[in-house]
This record gives C-alpha cells, structure tokens and sequence, in this order.
C-alpha cells in the first residue's frame, strides 16, 4: 500500500532525469547481447567474404573449411528453405548468400558453423573461391562514366519557373561538392544470438532498431509466418541507423544454423568484417547551378544529387529522397529544380546514418551560400540571413509543404547575440591580417529538419501498458533503446500520466512478441511516436480507474480527478496502489495496449507533393577553429549551439543529444575518411586507420543551450520536438569556420570549396590552391 496519504509532489516529464542505465554503464553491468549466458551447445557462426568488388564466382571449395576442428557445417544459399534475400525495400536484390556473382569485395558467401567462434572464424578463411574478375566502378564518377546505373527510381522535386529565375538573376554561380560517407562505428558490433523452439518457433535476440523488419526478414528466410519469430533488444550499445537494416542479415544466419541443427546460434563479426560488410551513410557528389542577385538572394537552384549507393537498393530511395527534402536546410528557393541520383557501385549497400540523408542535402545548400558571399565580399551570414524562409510568405518548400512553424529568425539572432559573433569575427579579421601562419575561422550555420518518416506507414506506434494489484507498472513499446534515453523518456510519460514516481515503471526490453508490427526506432521519431502510445495507453487504464473510483466512492465521475501520487474523489484522496487493489478486487481491468498515429502528414512521391513532415526541429550553431597554413592541422577552439526541442522531455538527456550528435557529425566532417583502393577493397576498416573523435577533440568552449522559450506548436507528446538527428547538421558551422580560415590566404576573395571530410590535408591543399590562385 502507498505510503503516501495525501497527493505528492512530483517531477518526471520536462525533468532532468538521468538515463535509466546510466548507472550501469558506469559499472560495467549492462547486459548486452553478447553478455547474455550462452544455453548449452551454443554454436556460433562466421561469414566468409568475398574478395573481390565484382566477379563471377567459378567454384568454391569447401573441403578445408568442413575438415578444420569444431566445425559443425557450413551454410550456403541452398540451405535456405525460404527467400535469399534481406532486401530492405523488398526489391529482392539482396540476397544472404552470393549466388553465381559477388557484388563488392566484403558481400556474403557464406557462413561457418562451429562449436566456437574463433573456430568458425578460422575456418571461415580456409576454403578456396575461384573467381572472374569482371569490370567494377566503387564510386559516383566511375558509376556515372560507366553508364549511371541506379539502384532504385530516382526523386525530383520542382517548384517555381527555373528558366525565368535564372534569366531574371544577374549573377549565377555553377559548381561541385563532394561529401564523404560514414562509418557507424557502434562500441557494439552486429550481433545476433537465435533460439530454437518447438515447430517453427525461434526467438532471436539481435542488435537491431527494427525488430520487426528482423521477425519480418527470418520469417521470409525461413520460409515461415511472423507468429513463429520473436525478436526481442532491451539495448544496443550505439546504432546511429546502421542498425536499422543491417541486423537483418546477422540475425537470419543465426536462425538459419538455429533452425538446422536445433541448436542455439550466435554470430558476432570481428570490427573490420563489420566495416568491411555492412553498409554506412551515402557520400554524393552534387552538382549545382544557383542564380542570385547584387544582394544575395538566390533566385533559382538547379542541382542534381548523386550518390554512392551500393550494389542493392537498401534504404537509397528514401536516405536521396530526404537529401532533396534538405536542399534548402532553412532557405526560400524561389524556383528550384532538385534530382536524387543514387547509382550502383560495387561496394557494399549503404544506408541509414543519423539524419538519413538531410545533412548530404543541407551541406550542399551552404556551399552556395558560401559561393555566393565569397563572390560578392560578404559575411555569409548575412548570405543566410537574407535567403532565410520567412513566416507568412516565401514559405513553401520545393514539396511544396509550407513552413508554419518558423522560428529560425529568433534562433539565430539569440546565439548571434550570446556568442559574441560580431565582435568575434571583426577580432579575427584583424587577427588574420597580422598572422602570417596561423589563420582563425568563424561561422554561424543553421539547422531546419523536417521530423516524421518519409514513408508515411512507419508513422505509428504500439504500447503495452500492465498495472499490477500492488500498483507497480509494467512498460513494453515499440522503440528500441540504443543509448539515446528513449526508455528513460516514455517511462517519464508514463510515470507522469499515472501521477507515481519513476521507480514504479518498469522499462521492459522490446519484443515482437508483445508490440507487434512496429517502426524502425528512426527519422527522430522515438519518443514522439512511442511517448504517445504509452500515453494512450495510460489513458484508457485511467478511464477505467476513474468510473470505479466514482462508484466505490459514491461521486459523480466528474469529481474524480487524478492528482500526484493518486486519485482525488471528491474530498477524499486515494493512493494510486490503493486504487488498483480495489479496482483488482472488482474486476477492472488493468491492461491497455496503446496506440499512435501522427496525423496530417502525407506524401506523393509521384508527383513530389505533399505534407512528409508534421512539424520542423531548428537549431544553429556558432564555431571557431584555428589552422596551420604550413600542416593542415587545425583545432576547434569554441562552439556555441542554441537548439530548438520544443518543451523539452528530459533536458538532461536532450543536451547530451546535441552534444553527442554535434561531435559526431564534427567527425563525419572532418576526420572520418573512408577509403577503398583500386580494387575496391575498403581499406579504412579498423581504429587503426579510421578516425573517429577523441575525447580530446570535443572543443574546450563548449556552450549548449535549449531554446527554452519553444514550444511545439503540434500536439506532440509533452509539445516536445524531437532531439535524435537535428544536432547533427550542426556541425556543419565546422566546415564553415575552416573556410572561412582557408579564405584568409586570399584575402577572402575567392570561395575555397572545401570537400568533406575536411582534413587536415584538404586543409593543407586548399590553402596552397588559394595562394596559387590568388598570385594569378
């Protein structure tokens, strides 16, 4: 019984509240797939790689594989009773096991079975494939000159009269950005552990943000219905999209061995046959053509968006769909005409990466900003300022969706205000004109992100919500925790709903098996989608609760209120456990499955019309670096970051969030280069030769600060706005400030085009071709 005999006060939405495995990380005694206690005769599984980018396959011997110690058997493609294919998009382009042809060098032939992993892992590597090499382009200039070659129908978004834009604009600026991709680089690899049952049952445990895709993907490859596969996470240790898909093939080996031999299967690749066989963010190459006037004021965009997509479709439609989407990242576009390119490449399918494509698509959007103020010796601030959505007009986006939310205005002047920038980059200026070495960079970028899945049946969501006779509550939904605090958040919803404290919430792991048919936990959308089922769910247990409380105490329902710590009838308080044990002992029932449907979004991707977003997140940023004109080498001095959460869930969490996602995108700008040789192997596969941020790269002037003011002008959960991918894209003011150091060396006067990722030898080498350039 409650302790409490009066209501309580308590705080758990819009609260600082510290993540729910917090302490556990601390101490090292978080469970994670690979900490679970293997059952007796677990086998485990490797794959054996392809090394070759494409080839025909001619033969492939096994007797030293099947021969070495431990080794149980091996599995190929006519071991699979169902499909081989994990295709994301279901176009059946991606199969399990390579059939007649490898792909990329790193694709899936197949997979060793034995009684330990380095057994399975050795033997993997001892039978002799003979291949024939065959022709292979690994990026978008080798993929365009061999023909173009797309993995799926390509978007193109149009608004306005581009001829007329162009012919009205004097000035006109035509040019190229590179973008490079990512790799994930999750502390916790792809994993997968899979359980047989009896019939056709089998629960696998994997390391995924889309557990249904995984029951949907062993169900096809096993050749059985969904209700046979339960898939259940309670964490992961990192995701950042590359769990979303990449699981799927993981997950069905296991089952497949789980399934044959009736054994348990466990499958963990070693960090560079992680990185070598599984997909990462696109790198595009977009060609533009911008016309703008004697103040700035672009008149038209003409660009095409073309990226390195892999050898399958994957996620490639919709990651080059929402790079258009972000073509203008906070910009009115009078006339505009935008086209996705995602071409075929023999290199493994890439994929989700924070932010899905938005920041490929808004990094091109500042290069023309930053052509644009170079050209005319301006402060590319006051590029951005003036080609700035507005609010009640010039706000239709090339979707034609319009921006009612703006307040990208406000954001920016704030943290222009309270980082100084003015006097900063007048000190610069005049620090730059006397240091004949060392060069400064300052820049001030913004951020608008549409939130809601582009495919607009992932927008929904299911909870499972038990109270128990002694009040004690009991929480399953569909999203997937990986590290980012989206249990510690709907736990939070739901602890406020009942009006008890957090302790009285337990977070369950997520499974299939309780919420079905879920989304990917992505595009931002956790605590929006699964907040507010939980919510619903909540909700009707109160109802419940509510119609018994009048009756047991002999009040009209409208005198029921629900208060902290409990339920007020009439003049008397009863204490939420009380209230439960009653409505047990007259049967109520205490169980609700919630669910969640955001409304008003919708999309024709035919015609490049719709409403994909319900709301945007904005934000903006303030950086400064130092360079070394001699080396390249450079450090971030100090960024200030002003970011909009609407009425924030847990601030706690949500700084953390931007704090991370800026670091992490700082990463993929700056020092994340991957690299594949002329063979198409990929040659950045390990720490040794990928470099991700160091702590010691984490500016030491770090300011970060919630628009506190913003509220969700939607009826979100809490009128919060999602915190997920929005912080990443601010880091784009990195890239700028680089710039901007680089432009020095020229006295600003010829636009340095810096591509990503911008390291210290792209520093190093712009420095030298502006110098060059400048001399004539």
């Amino acid at each position: 019984m409650n302790k409490h005999s009066t209501p309580i006060p308590l705080a758990s939405v819009h609260t600082s509240t510290r993540h729910d495995s917090g302490p556990k990380h601390v101490a090292g005694v978080a469970e994670y797939i690979d900490d679970m206690i293997e059952p007796a005769g677990t086998m485990h599984a490797y794959l054996a790689l392809s090394t070759r980018a494409h080839a025909e396959i001619i033969s492939v011997d096994f007797d030293a594989a099947r021969n070495a110690p431990g080794v149980i058997g091996i599995l190929t493609a006519e071991d699979i009773p169902g499909e081989n294919d994990v295709s994301p998009s279901h176009k059946h382009d991606e199969p399990i096991f390579a059939i007649g042809k490898v792909h990329f060098w790193g694709q899936p032939i197949f997979a060793v079975i034995a009684e330990t992993r380095d057994q399975a892992r050795r033997a993997a590597h001892l039978a002799k494939v003979e291949y024939r090499d065959l022709p292979h382009a690994t990026n978008v200039r080798a993929a365009q000159a061999s023909g173009g070659k797309l993995v799926t129908d390509p978007l193109k978004l149009e608004r306005g009269d581009i001829a007329a834009g162009f012919a009205a604009a004097p000035h006109r600026v035509k040019g190229t950005i590179e973008i490079g991709g990512q790799d994930h680089f999750y502390l916790e690899g792809q994993i997968a552990v899979a359980v047989p049952g009896e019939d056709e049952d089998v629960t696998v445990y994997s390391s995924t943000q889309h557990p249904s895709e995984v029951q949907l993907m062993v169900a096809a490859v096993l050749g059985i219905r969904h209700h046979a596969v339960t898939v259940q996470i309670r964490r992961m240790g990192g995701g950042f999209g590359g769990k979303e898909t990449q699981g799927n093939l993981f997950a069905a080996v296991a089952a497949l061995a789980a399934k044959k031999w009736n054994r348990t299967c466990k499958i963990r690749p070693d960090r560079d046959d992680d990185m070598t066989a599984t997909g990462k963010r696109h790198d595009f190459v977009v060609d533009y053509d911008v016309g703008y006037d004697d103040n700035g004021k672009i008149q038209a965009v003409d660009a095409v968006y073309a990226a390195r997509a892999g050898f399958s479709s994957d996620l490639s439609g919709p990651v080059t769909d929402r790079a258009l989407f972000h073509a203008d990242n906070a910009y009115w576009y009078p006339a505009v005409r935008v086209r996705s390119e995602p071409l075929y490449t023999n290199t493994v399918s890439n994929t989700a990466f924070r932010g899905f494509g938005g920041p490929q698509g808004m990094m091109a959007a500042e290069r023309w900003i930053e052509d644009i103020a170079y050209a005319l010796g301006k402060d590319p601030l006051e590029i951005r300022k003036a080609n700035f959505y507005g609010t009640d007009s010039d706000n239709i986006t090339p979707y034609h969706q319009t921006v009612g939310d703006n307040i990208i205005h406000r954001i920016v002047d704030e943290v222009e205000a309270s980082s100084d920038y003015q006097a900063r980059r007048a000190a610069i200026l005049k620090y730059n004109a006397g240091s004949p070495i060392l060069k400064k960079g300052i820049a001030l970028t913004p951020v608008k992100f549409g939130i809601s899945f582009t495919a607009t049946w992932y927008n929904q969501a299911g909870a499972l919500v038990h109270v128990y006779k002694d009040g004690s509550i009991h929480l399953s939904h569909g999203g997937t925790e990986m590290g980012q605090g989206l249990y510690i958040k709907v736990a939070a919803v739901l602890a406020d709903a009942f009006g008890v404290g957090l302790d009285v919430v337990k977070i369950m792991a997520t499974t299939t098996g309780k919420v079905p048919n879920t989304s990917a936990t992505a595009a931002s959308s956790g605590s929006d989608l699964n907040g507010m089922a939980a919510y619903d769910a909540a909700r009707q247990i109160k109802e419940r609760l509510s119609k018994h409380a009048a009756k047991l105490h002999q009040v009209d329902e409208a005198d029921v209120s629900w208060v902290p710590g409990g339920i007020q009838a009439g003049t008397k308080f009863v204490p939420f456990a009380e209230l439960v044990a009653s409505a047990y002992m007259n049967r109520v029932q205490l169980s609700a499955a919630g669910f969640y449907e955001t409304p008003k979004i919708h999309w024709d991707r035919a015609t490049g019309r719709g409403h994909p977003f319900y709301y945007f997140a904005y934000g903006a940023s303030v950086t400064e670096v130092t360079i070394d004109t001699l080396t390249g080498e450079y450090v971030v001095d100090r960024v200030d970051i002003l970011h909009d959460v609407g009425k924030s869930l847990n601030p706690a969490i949500d700084i953390g969030q931007i704090e991370g996602g800026f670091v992490q995108g700082m990463g993929w700008l700056t020092t994340e280069e991957l690299v594949w040789d002329d063979k198409g192997q990929l040659r950045t596969k390990a720490p040794s030769t990928y470099k991700i941020p160091l702590a010691s790269d984490v500016p030491p002037i770090f300011n970060v600060k919630l628009a506190e003011w913003s509220v969700n002008a939607e009826p979100t959960i809490g009128r919060s706005k999602a915190v997920g991918e929005p912080p990443f894209m601010l880091a784009m003011s990195v890239v700028e400030a680089l710039s901007m150091a680089v432009a020095s060396v020229a006295d600003y006067k010829i636009a340095p085009r810096l591509d990503t990722p911008v390291t210290p030898e792209r520093v190093l080498m712009g420095c030298e071709r502006l110098k060059r350039e400048a001399q004539g």
